[in-house]
C-alpha cells in the first residue's frame, strides 16, 4: 500500500514506534492487514511497514498533533520520554486527541498507577490516566509490570544485582505480550473500552529468584545484593542525573520491596489468546 493511500485510510494511528515497545505494535498491526498512521519526530527513523505512512508531531506540539490525528479512530498512546515535564505533555496530547476528534485511546500505564504509588513515574501515569478519563474519550489502559527486558540490564559488571528490594516480588513481563496484548486492543477496541488490563509475567520473582534465573540462562552467576536506600542513592549520584531520575532509579527497587508489583493477573492470556511469557524464555531468547 502506498504511503498516499494508507494515509488516507488508517484510522488507527500508533506513537513510539521507533521505540522498541510501539515499534512492536506496529509491526503485529501491519501483519493484520491494518492500515496505520505511526506519529513520530522524525518520521525518517520510522519502521517501513505495508500499510503504514510516518507522520511528523511530538506530544506537545498541539497544532500538528491535530493534523496528524485528523479522522483517527483509534490512538495507541506510549508515555513521553522520561523527563521533569512528561505529566504536562501527556496531558497536552490527550487534550489535542480530543479536540481532533479521537474516538478511542489505548494508553499504555504502569502496574499499580496511583497517586501515592512508590515507583515515583506510576504517579505520571496515574494522572495521566485520570486526564483521560475527563476528557471524555472512550479509552483502555494496558498497566505493564517491569520489562522482563530490563531484567539483565540490571546486573553490574560484577554480576550482581544490587537495590533496596528487599525480598519483594515483581511479576515481570515480556514485551512481545504488551504488543500482542495491545495489537488485540487495537484490532477490535470497541470489545475492551472502558477496562484496565494489568498486563504480567507468568510468576511473580524476587530479585533473588530473577538472578537464579538469569545465571542458569545466561551460564554465568549472578546474585542479588541488598542495599539500603541510602546505599542506593549514593551508588547511583556518580551520574549525575536530577533528582527526579534518581528517585525514579530507587523506587524501582522500593516498589519491588513494599509488593506493589507483586500479583499475576490473567489479562496476557485472556485478551492474547496464550500464555504469558516466563522471564527465563525472555532472557534465553535475548541471549541467542
Amino acid at each position: 500500500m502506498s504511503g498516499t493511500t494508507a494515509a488516507s485510510t488508517a484510522t488507527t494511528v500508533v506513537t513510539g514506534s521507533t521505540g522498541r515497545l510501539g515499534g512492536r505494535v506496529a509491526r503485529r498491526l501491519a501483519e493484520r492487514g491494518l492500515p496505520q498512521k505511526l506519529l513520530v519526530r522524525s518520521p525518517e527513523r520510522a519502521p517501513r511497514l505495508t500499510g503504514a505512512v510516518a507522520v511528523r508531531g511530538e506530544y506537545a506540539d498541539r497544532d500538528a498533533v491535530l493534523e496528524a490525528l485528523a479522522g483517527t479512530r483509534t490512538l495507541f498512546m506510549v508515555s513521553a520520554s522520561e523527563s521533569a515535564d512528561r505529566l504536562a505533555r501527556h496531558k497536552a496530547f490527550v487534550d489535542a486527541a480530543a479536540e481532533a476528534g479521537v474516538r478511542h485511546l489505548v494508553y499504555l500505564s504502569f502496574y499499580g498507577a496511583a497517586p501515592d504509588a512508590t515507583f515515583t513515574l506510576a504517579r505520571d501515569h496515574f494522572h495521566t490516566e485520570r486526564h483521560i478519563r475527563a476528557s471524555g474519550l472512550a479509552h483502555t489502559f494496558l498497566r505493564d509490570n517491569l520489562y522482563a527486558e530490563f531484567v539483565p540490564d540490571l546486573v553490574g559488571a560484577d554480576g550482581a544485582i544490587r537495590g533496596p528490594a528487599g525480598s519483594g516480588r515483581a511479576a515481570f513481563v515480556a514485551q512481545d505480550d504488551i504488543a500482542d496484548a495491545a495489537a488485540a486492543v487495537l484490532s477490535r477496541p470497541d470489545d475492551h473500552a472502558g477496562v484496565t488490563y494489568d498486563l504480567t509475567g507468568p510468576e511473580s520473582l524476587s530479585l533473588d529468584d530473577a538472578a537464579a534465573v538469569l545465571s542458569e540462562q545466561l551460564r554465568r552467576a549472578v546474585t542479588y545484593r541488598e542495599e539500603t536506600v541510602e546505599e542506593a542513592y549514593a551508588s547511583r549520584a556518580s551520574y549525575g542525573a536530577p533528582d527526579w531520575q534518581l528517585d525514579a532509579w530507587v523506587s524501582t527497587y522500593t516498589a519491588i520491596a513494599s509488593g506493589e508489583l507483586d500479583g499475576v493477573s490473567d489479562a496476557v492470556p485472556r485478551v492474547t489468546g496464550r500464555p504469558a511469557t516466563p522471564l527465563a524464555a525472555v532472557v534465553r531468547a535475548m541471549a541467542r
